[in-house]
């Protein structure tokens, strides 16, 4: 019962952590199992292929991502302040990665968006959906904030799209510099998209 074990979930974060420092393309067989400490044979017991388990951490890393996402966007506050609280926990998650590995790590969607997609359409057709689900999950919020007249734009799909794009363009921006204060205009930017103002208590500080 060995192949059993955590082995699978070994190579998943062994995979997910040299992904982020290297990217994808660098990356051999060998090394992840030699970081995750199982025989090369565990890696092909659970994954056929590399890009098999690239889609493996994808899986992984959107599963926890969109319980977060749903916790921060589904929650009780203004619509508002749940899209505010999403950007401040992604600013705060990418200042706590640089603090215990000393870069900012990015999206690990957008960096293999950019590697990748062009590589293998399994992958970029699995990375589509998960933006899409964020795009959704965004919009939704958008439309309520309409509803209650925080918003003057009409078109919540679109703003919602441009809202998820911004944030990861200036998440690739925090990377490339390796500087999270790439990431302090935000909310500040979102709002001026979505046509509303700065109310009270929802000003993002530095």
């Amino acid at each position: 019962m060995g192949r059993t074990s955590d082995a699978r979930e070994k190579i998943l974060s062994a995979a997910q952590s040299l992904i982020e420092l290297r990217g994808y393309s660098a990356l051999g067989v060998a090394e992840i199992c030699k970081t995750a400490g199982v025989p090369k044979g565990s890696f092909y017991y659970f994954f056929e292929s590399k890009e098999a388990l690239a889609l493996a951490v994808i899986d992984e890393h959107w599963a926890g991502q969109k319980r977060t996402w749903a916790r921060i966007l589904n929650g009780g506050a203004q619509p508002l302040h749940r899209l505010q609280r999403l950007f401040e926990e992604t600013e705060a998650g990418q200042r706590t990665g640089q603090r215990n590995c000393g870069t900012v790590s990015g999206c690990l969607f957008g960096n293999l968006t950019l590697e990748m997609s062009n590589q293998t359409e399994a992958v970029r057709t699995r990375l589509q959906e998960i933006f899409e689900a964020q795009v959704e999950m965004v919009d939704s919020v958008i439309t309520q904030a309409l509803e209650r007249e925080e918003v003057t734009v009409t078109d919540t799909r679109a703003a919602a799209r441009a809202v998820v794009a911004q944030l990861e363009g200036q998440v690739m921006f925090a990377k490339l510099y390796n500087n999270t204060q790439w990431l302090s205009p935000l909310w500040a930017n979102c709002l001026a998209l979505l046509g509303a103002r700065a109310q009270e208590g929802t000003a993002v500080g530095v």
